[in-house]
């Protein structure tokens, strides 16, 4: 990667001795003070000067994670006062192929890896010829005449089913460009998006959700609208979807864009065709685009006085009463019917979680008790499984180095679950372990009996497995965020 590292010092210093031509003209892009400078004109309403200054500390830190290559602090005072001329933002094709976007969007690329697309070009190959490929993907989207290439689909198994789930793998350089679009766009549409959307958001995530969900449960939101979106990212109807992003962004060149995304060939197998519908799986652009979709009901849910929690296309409604369910489920099937959506229909139902509970992001909440849910552990357990096989030939020490990180992951993420769970989760692990060592003593069978003797707990803890018991007794975990010091 040396080579690598050297093309992109060269890059960047090639950037700052030069200019960046953007959609009027070249200009000097070599210091902070003439990116702060660099764009008043379109995109901020003629109001007072006060309003188009330099914005404060405290509006950047509001959008610290932002590309600084493409919103500037005007564009972000812009963004704060939802000053922008009619609603809508105009002149942002030149921000998708500044030099310097392209660069950091095929950072962010590199940095998540993945396989190659169609053209079988891999993330190595096209880092040997950074600075001719980062220039080649400027000029074409400068001029526009960028072509989308075909989408790889795969097919990978759903935890816990024998059912699959399609994954779309574009080429590289689209997930640059890609990458590159989601820069300039995201904020746009941040700003419009509901507070209990929670999937693939800057500064959120799934323990974000699940503490939502726990606490509406310990106010008395008994009654659960557990809601299934049959094959949702695959059914999304890309011309409503378009009308969503116009009613924001009116630069025809990167709608244009979007939606030689959204059609670009699928290629499965020997087979391809082009989609109608859906924004695959995969796809850079595919999470924030998913999320545009469901926002209308975001905030239909919000102004109806629901407590809807979401993460992408995973959705509950909680509520005090059946009634209040009942008349919950019935907006949403409402909506999703009007916006060319399906609710799976066994799937989709009103559950009370004092009798029936709920799954949501991998826990199980019944009775205010939060467990791993089934798929979850079987996941888990096909995992150990995987690593503890008895004809391992690895050391125990090996072993269990191995193991100890799996454990440490799963905890991580799990560890707001009912004390019961984890003495279990170890015995397992342990039972795994003796019969490995049982193989090893030319004695036959699983571990058990006089195994558990002769390979006491203590003697796994001495060999340094990591014990989810242990864990848990010295830091109980509950949702609750822990106030800062």
């Amino acid at each position: 990667m040396k080579v690598a590292e050297a093309e992109v010092r060269a890059f960047i210093v090639a950037l700052k001795q030069g200019n960046s031509c953007g959609a009027k003209g070249c200009r000097k892009i070599d210091s902070r003070k003439d990116r702060i400078l660099e764009d008043k004109s379109e995109q901020v309403s003629r109001k007072p000067k006060a309003n188009v200054t330099k914005p404060t500390e405290e509006i950047r830190s509001r959008w610290e994670w932002t590309e600084p290559s493409v919103w500037t602090d005007p564009m972000l005072t812009t963004l704060e006062h939802n000053s922008v001329r009619g609603g809508r933002w105009h002149s942002l094709v030149d921000k998708v192929y500044n030099k310097e976007n392209l660069l950091s969007a095929y950072r962010k690329v590199a940095r998540n890896k993945g396989a190659a697309g169609v053209d079988h070009v891999t993330i190595e190959e096209f880092t040997a010829n950074l600075t001719k490929n980062i220039s080649k993907l400027e000029d074409h989207l400068r001029k526009g005449t960028y072509q989308v290439q075909g989408i790889r689909r795969v097919h990978i198994p759903k935890p816990g089913t024998h059912e699959t789930r399609p994954l779309g793998i574009p080429t590289v350089r689209d997930r640059v460009v890609q990458a590159a679009l989601r820069h300039v766009i995201e904020p746009i549409l941040e700003r419009q998006f509901a507070e209990h959307s929670y999937g693939f958001r800057p500064n959120r995530g799934c323990k974000d959700a699940l503490r939502r969900v726990d606490g509406l449960l310990k106010k008395g939101y008994r009654f659960t609208v557990d809601v299934d979106l049959k094959s949702y990212f695959d059914t999304i109807p890309h011309d409503r979807l378009m009308d969503e992003l116009r009613k924001l962004i009116s630069d025809n060149r990167v709608l244009g864009l979007v939606e030689k995304f959204l059609k670009a060939k699928i290629e499965d197998g020997l087979e391809s065709w082009t989609p109608e519908n859906g924004a695959p799986q995969g796809a850079v652009l595919s999470p924030l685009l998913s999320n545009l979709y469901l926002n209308e009901l975001d905030h239909l849910m919000a102004s109806a006085g629901h407590e809807m929690t979401r993460y992408a296309d995973d959705l509950v409604i909680q509520c005090r009463t059946l009634e209040e369910a009942q008349a919950a489920l019935e907006k949403v099937r409402e909506w999703v019917s009007k916006k060319g959506l399906t609710l799976h229909p066994t799937k989709t139902k009103i559950v009370d979680v004092d009798t029936d509970g709920f799954d949501f992001l991998g826990y199980r909440f019944i009775k205010h008790r939060r467990y791993p849910r089934r798929k979850s552990m079987k996941k888990f357990k096909d995992a150990i499984r995987f690593k503890t096989r008895r004809s391992n030939g690895h050391s125990l020490q090996a072993i269990i180095s191995d193991l100890n990180r799996t454990l440490r992951g799963w905890y991580e993420y799990f560890k707001h679950s009912w004390k019961s769970v984890f003495p279990e989760v170890d015995g397992y692990v342990r039972g795994r372990l003796r019969s490995i060592l049982r193989k090893r003593a030319r004695r036959k069978g699983r571990g058990r009996g006089l195994d558990h003797h002769r390979y006491r707990n203590s003697f796994f803890a001495e060999q340094g497995l990591f014990s989810l018991e242990t864990t848990y007794a010295l830091n109980g975990q509950p949702f609750e965020r822990k106030p800062k010091a």
